[in-house]
């Protein structure tokens, strides 16, 4: 099949010192998220999580397989169990798995195995990441790069929803294996996190962390 190609149209150019003032005020937002432990019970609008969820998407992909699924989990049922299973997993990996280096590792975060935040969070979404798909005359397809692929559109919707005034945190039980059982999802979907969002509580603290420096974590050739 020959490829179609269209004019990029939705580029502009921008004069540098605009450039500049964009990118200083993108950083000074991404410098004030934090991830979150504490969150309120109050609702968050439905079209801002719409919206935070169509950023994702606009993500790039390998082969453009878009290999992503976010289930959105409001249900307050759905919730308790989610968070009764991933204690499960959680106590088990803080009691036998994890290693003394990585539970040291842990520490100055302060956490453990009790996960309220999943009962008490207005939304949590679950991410999957699809690892293969079927075309429309039912042939399997394999999809390219899905966790990567995935672990960008993540990203994106972190900071989509950072940006619209919510705060998130990262969660992942290992196995996750539970989650494609309580939400119904068929097995080429893997789980690959939960994301969990909504307005910090008003007693909502975080930990004191530094993040590295530039030249730490950049190197120009």
């Amino acid at each position: 099949m020959k490829p179609k190609f269209v004019a990029l149209d939705s580029f502009f150019r921008y004069p540098v010192e605009e450039m500049k003032d964009r990118s200083d005020w993108f950083l000074n937002e991404m410098l004030k998220r934090r991830t979150v432990r504490h969150f309120s019970t109050t609702p968050v609008p439905i079209e801002v999580i719409k919206n935070c969820l169509q950023v994702a998407c606009t993500a790039p992909s390998g082969a453009n397989r878009q290999p992503w699924k976010f289930v959105v989990i409001e249900d307050e049922n759905l919730k308790k169990e989610i968070r009764k299973h991933a204690e499960v997993e959680e106590r088990n990996f803080y009691l036998h798995r994890a290693p003394t280096e990585w539970l040291k590792a842990l520490e100055p975060l302060g956490t453990d195995p009790e996960k309220p935040f999943l009962t008490t969070a207005p939304q949590l979404i679950a991410v999957f990441a699809e690892t293969y798909g079927w075309l429309e005359d039912g042939t399997k397809i394999k999809n390219y790069y899905a966790t990567e692929s995935v672990g960008i559109a993540t990203g994106m919707l972190i900071t989509a929803l950072h940006l619209a005034g919510l705060v998130t945190l990262t969660h992942t039980p290992s196995p996750m294996g539970f989650l494609n059982r309580i939400l119904g999802r068929p097995k080429n979907e893997r789980a690959f996190l939960i994301l969990v969002t909504g307005y910090p509580s008003d007693n909502a603290t975080v930990p004191i962390i530094d993040k590295n420096p530039l030249e730490k974590s950049v190197v120009w050739l």
